[in-house]
């Protein structure tokens, strides 16, 4: 197998996923920086990032298991986005 054929089969294996895959976790990791940065914008991020991973498990990868795991984590971004504005209203006062 030559260096071509090699890089060129790593390249298939890295965007197996059409690449979804990796903008999810990167999207995942942005989001964590934002909410460690006390950014509300961070749970929009997570719920984008836990879209696409819903989208990679059903379609590419047939994983009820992250299928599972992103719908949960979709539903406690979208509590903590929502709850954000009540908790800073108890900080204020």
């Amino acid at each position: 197998m030559t260096l071509s054929t090699k890089l060129v089969s790593l390249v298939f294996v890295i965007f197996n996923y059409y690449g979804l895959d990796w903008l999810a976790m990167a999207l995942s990791l942005i989001a964590m920086y934002l909410i460690g940065n006390k950014n509300k914008f961070g749970f929009i991020v997570l719920i984008a990032s836990n879209i696409l991973w819903i989208i990679v498990s059903l379609v590419f990868m047939n994983s009820y298991g992250i299928l599972i795991g992103s719908s949960i984590f979709f539903f406690i971004n979208l509590r903590g986005f929502l709850n954000w504005e009540s908790k800073n209203k108890l900080e204020n006062c």
